[in-house]
């Protein structure tokens, strides 16, 4: 089995958190000897739109297809509804060169379908060790944190903007994932967004408990990506926040 290095980002809700994923992306993808898996862990399914990446199925959709075959006649044992969930999730990958991309999907609907998303975990364990990278863009805010979906990753990002409530959620992130050990990891830091100056930026991480990874500029050329809907893989190297999240993929650890 391949050695993988996963790496989760988590951070507020419209922090540019789904855009710093896809430049990072971008730039892990230009490492061609490794396979990557992308998993979209955010319902919304934003960071597939900013690949230019379509997803055909969910990880929700298939709970809901095989809670469908189940409460319906066809019960099977454990090993025959592991076989039906293993083949519907190789057919949920997207993929799109040397990477792969799963989306999670909508949240889950009410009830308990514990043996279902326990077999799905097992499942996506054993995929993820089909690839040396592993990328995960979060759900916003802490539940996932707080959910322990990711309890081991090799790095976790916190993207945060300038703004007080994002940082907020940023040291909230710390708190749970440190604090209350929802997280084991081995780099844990913080990437600042729409950043003015060094100055600026440093002055914000010093309120902050984690580790100062770099910031990222306000551009235009992220904006204009989103706006059109163009797929982040066309973004050019020469743009200042594609050159920031390349010097911040260089302290990370990747395998």
């Amino acid at each position: 089995m391949k050695k993988s290095t996963a790496t989760a980002i988590c951070g507020k809700g419209g922090v540019g958190k789904t855009s710093f994923t896809a430049l990072m992306v971008n730039v892990l993808a230009a490492r061609k000897d490794k396979r990557m898996l992308v998993i979209d862990a955010d319902p919304a399914c934003g960071l597939a739109t900013s690949l230019g990446v379509t997803v055909q199925k969910t990880i929700d959709d298939i709970r809901k297809n095989v809670i469908h075959s189940t409460s319906n006649g066809r019960k099977g044992s454990r090993a025959e509804v592991l076989r039906m969930i293993e083949y519907e999730l190789f057919s949920a990958l997207a993929e799109e060169g040397n990477l792969a991309l799963l989306a999670i999907g909508r949240p889950e609907d009410a009830g308990c379908y514990c043996r279902v998303n326990d077999l799905l975990k097992d499942i996506i364990a054993d995929l993820v060790g089909n690839f040396e990278l592993v990328i995960i863009d979060g759900e916003a805010g802490t539940e996932q944190i707080n959910r322990r979906v990711m309890k081991t990753v090799d790095n976790l990002v916190v993207v945060s903007d300038m703004s007080k409530k994002a940082m907020d959620v940023a040291k909230m992130i710390h708190h749970v994932a440190v604090d209350n050990r929802a997280v084991d990891t081995i780099r844990m830091g913080l990437v600042l967004n729409r950043a003015r100056s060094d100055r600026e930026a440093e002055k914000r991480a010093g309120e902050s408990p984690l580790e100062l990874l770099g910031w990222i500029p306000e551009d235009e050329t992220v904006r204009d990506y989103d706006f059109h809907g163009r797929s982040f893989f066309d973004f050019p190297d020469s743009a200042p926040s594609m050159k920031s999240v390349m010097q911040i993929a260089d302290k990370l650890r990747f395998s």
